[in-house]
């Protein structure tokens, strides 16, 4: 007498559960990549300041220190660059600015090291010093690329990437504390 043959039940319930699995697998996928390529964007992100699109480039500028040496961008450093230019003859505004980007830069504690303030203009007198500020002379290639030269008045900050592309924007008047959250989800 033979025996009952169980395997071919076995062996159906297997594939049905692989093919379960893949189409879990390739069904999420599939959704996923429908969203991506059919322009979805989720109406609300984690970052506190705006996000630019395109990115602005600023590798392709010449770039010079107040000494007049040249700015070099070091990817490798995995560096962050706070920018900011400030307007002619800006004097307590830009003062109050730079104590704030100080606050931030000394609230990222180990991490500052890896954090650069690039001020681009005068540097107000009696304002703070401090390790990662770096002085630069004025650009107009550079503020030809930012989105605020039609308001010379405007004090915007933005963050750039360690290779030299703007990514966020913070408006005029912004909290530091957002500028300070976005630094900390980047600088780990």
């Amino acid at each position: 007498m033979n025996a009952p043959n169980n395997a071919a039940p076995s062996k159906t319930r297997s594939r049905l559960q692989l093919l379960l699995v893949a189409a879990f697998f390739l069904g999420s996928f599939g959704i996923a990549a429908s969203l991506f390529f059919g322009g979805w964007k989720p109406s609300q992100t984690r970052n506190i300041g705006e996000m630019l699109d395109p990115y602005p480039d600023l590798r392709t500028l010449a770039l010079k220190r107040a000494d007049g040496s040249d700015w070099l961008w070091q990817p490798a450093e995995r560096n962050w660059h706070v920018v900011f230019v400030a307007p002619e003859g800006c004097g307590e505004p830009c003062a109050q600015m730079l104590v704030a980007l100080q606050r931030v830069w000394v609230s990222e504690g180990r991490h500052a090291e890896r954090l650069k303030v690039l001020w681009f203009g005068e540097v107000p007198a009696g304002a703070p010093g401090f390790a990662g500020l770096v002085p630069m002379q004025p650009s107009v290639a550079l503020a030809e690329k930012l989105p605020d030269t039609a308001r010379p008045d405007a004090l915007p900050a933005y963050l750039a990437d360690p290779n030299g592309y703007l990514v966020l924007r913070y408006a005029p008047g912004f909290n530091p504390s957002g500028l300070r959250k976005d630094l900390g989800r980047v600088l780990k």
